[in-house]
């Protein structure tokens, strides 16, 4: 049988570590220029692209699919609760059961801008921990392709927060086809983590004294 590789690609439509040759020919097919390779591992992908920290979000592409999304006038409010930053992005995840269709966003704490919203109209089945940890690696990951290094993120996870310092996820969901879309996109942000440092400021948004932070769902 043989042995399975992974693809790094330095130039394509889309920059980063790729699990099958199918996706990495997809973005360098009639590229000009394209520059990829194969290695035997996932660790010495994730290394050999360390040399392009400028985009190195593809590691993570399948978690970023956004486009600025704006709430209808009149539907939010911004904190007015001093020592809220209100040039912060805040992230919040959704499960209905736990494991369960789960769902997360990053929305710009002083205009209600949603950034991204990922499983409102696809479906993904996990836990409100898994939703949670990858709101952070996107909005980090975000962050990062823009250069940016001072916004600060939001979240009122202390799992998330735990997920961080250990530098990986710490799931315990079972593996099945019904979860398999979710366990990938948490390999690949626990390769993204692996391979970036967030720079910027992470706070715990403090629900007990703030009420709930400005990304969560309503679903309490």
């Amino acid at each position: 049988m043989p042995s399975r590789k992974f693809y790094v690609v330095w130039e394509g439509r889309s920059p980063g570590v790729y699990d099958s040759w199918d996706e990495c020919q997809a973005q360098v097919d009639g590229y000009p220029g394209a520059r990829y390779k194969a290695f035997g591992s996932n660790a010495e992908a994730v290394a050999a692209f360390r040399g392009r920290p400028s985009e190195q979000l593809g590691i993570i592409r399948s978690i970023v699919s956004h486009g600025g999304m704006k709430r209808p006038a009149g539907q939010y409010s911004p904190p007015v609760i001093p020592g809220i930053r209100l040039d912060a992005i805040a992230v919040d995840g959704a499960c209905a059961g736990n494991p369960g269709r789960m769902e997360y966003r990053g929305v710009r704490v002083g205009t209600g801008e949603v950034l991204f919203h990922i499983g409102g109209t696809t479906p993904l089945y996990g836990t409100n921990n898994i939703a949670e940890y990858l709101a952070m690696i996107h909005v980090a990951a975000l962050l990062k392709r823009e250069n940016d290094t001072s916004t600060p993120i939001y979240t009122d996870s202390k799992t998330t927060l735990s997920w961080l310092r250990r530098g990986a996820s710490r799931t315990t969901l079972a593996a099945t086809p019904k979860t398999a879309p979710v366990l990938d996109l948490l390999r690949r942000a626990d390769a993204w983590l692996a391979a970036n440092k967030i720079l910027n400021p992470v706070l715990k948004w403090n629900t007990e004294e703030w009420g709930e932070i400005p990304a969560d769902f309503g679903r309490k």
